[in-house]
C-alpha cells in the first residue's frame, strides 16, 4: 500500500534505500506513474557518486528541494536513521511504504515513515512508532508496542505483549520470547534468543542472549 500527493524522496541509495525503491516499484505495478519521473534518491553529499541509481535520478541533499515531494528515509540503522530524521526540515512531508506482499491487520497501528517489507507479518492490536523498518520476513505478535527507529532485520521474530523502546535494533533471525520489555538504543544480535527483559543499552548475542561486554 501506497498513498502519496507530491513526488517520492527516498534518502539513502545504499541497500534498504534500493530495496524500498523497489517496493515503490511493485506498488505502482499497473498504475499510471513511472518511477522515474515521480521519484529520486536523495544522498548526503559525500556519499554522491553516481547520478542514478536502477536510471532514478540520484539528488546530492544540499541540492534537494523538499518542496512537493514527501520522504521515506531508508537507512537501515535506527540510531542514524533518527539522526538523519531530526535533521530534515521541521515541514518536511513522511512517506509510509507498505508492501502489497506484506501482511498488516487491520487492528495493527503504524505511524509515519514506516517500510514494511514483503512477507512481514503485523499481527492484531499491535502499535508500531514512527519511522520503524520491518525487513522481509519478520514477525510481530499481537498486542505489541514497537519503538521509534526500530529495525527489524530478514526473519527476526517478536512474540506477542513485548514492550520494545526507540532505537532498537533486532538482528537477522533474532527471537523474542513473549511479554519482554526491551530497553532503548538495544541491538540483538544475529540468531539471539530474548527470554528476559532487557533493561540496559548496548550489544545482546547468544542463547539465551547475554550483553557483550566491552573488553
Amino acid at each position: 500500500m501506497l498513498k502519496f500527493e507530491n513526488k517520492i524522496g527516498v534518502f539513502g541509495a545504499g541497500g534498504l534505500g534500493k530495496e524500498a525503491m523497489c517496493y515503490i516499484m511493485d506498488c505502482l505495478s499497473g498504475s499510471k506513474y513511472k518511477i522515474e519521473e515521480i521519484a529520486v534518491f536523495i544522498v548526503d553529499d559525500k556519499y554522491f557518486t553516481e547520478k542514478t541509481n536502477f536510471g532514478i535520478p540520484v539528488v546530492p541533499l544540499s541540492q534537494f528541494s523538499f518542496a512537493n515531494y514527501e520522504i521515506l528515509v531508508a537507512i537501515g540503522e535506527s540510531s542514524e536513521r533518527k539522526k538523519i530524521i531530526n535533521s530534515l526540515p521541521m515541514d518536511t512531508k513522511f512517506l509510509s511504504l507498505i508492501h502489497p506482499k506484506s501482511i498488516v491487520s487491520k487492528y495493527a497501528e503504524l505511524a509515519e515513515g514506516v517500510i514494511i517489507a514483503p512477507g512481514a507479518v503485523i499481527s492484531c492490536d499491535t502499535k508500531i512508532g514512527k519511522h520503524a523498518v520491518i525487513n522481509y520476513n519478520a514477525t510481530i505478535g499481537h498486542d505489541c508496542v514497537i519503538g521509534d527507529f526500530f529495525t527489524a532485520s530478514p526473519g527476526a521474530n517478536i512474540s506477542g505483549r513485548c514492550v520494545i523502546d526507540e532505537c532498537v535494533y533486532f538482528g537477522a533471525n533474532a527471537t523474542i520470547r513473549e511479554r519482554i520489555k526491551i530497553f532503548k538504543n538495544v541491538t540483538i544480535g544475529m540468531g539471539a534468543v530474548v527470554v528476559k527483559d532487557i533493561i540496559e543499552e548496548g550489544t545482546y548475542i547468544g542463547n539465551p542472549a547475554k550483553k557483550l561486554e566491552k573488553k
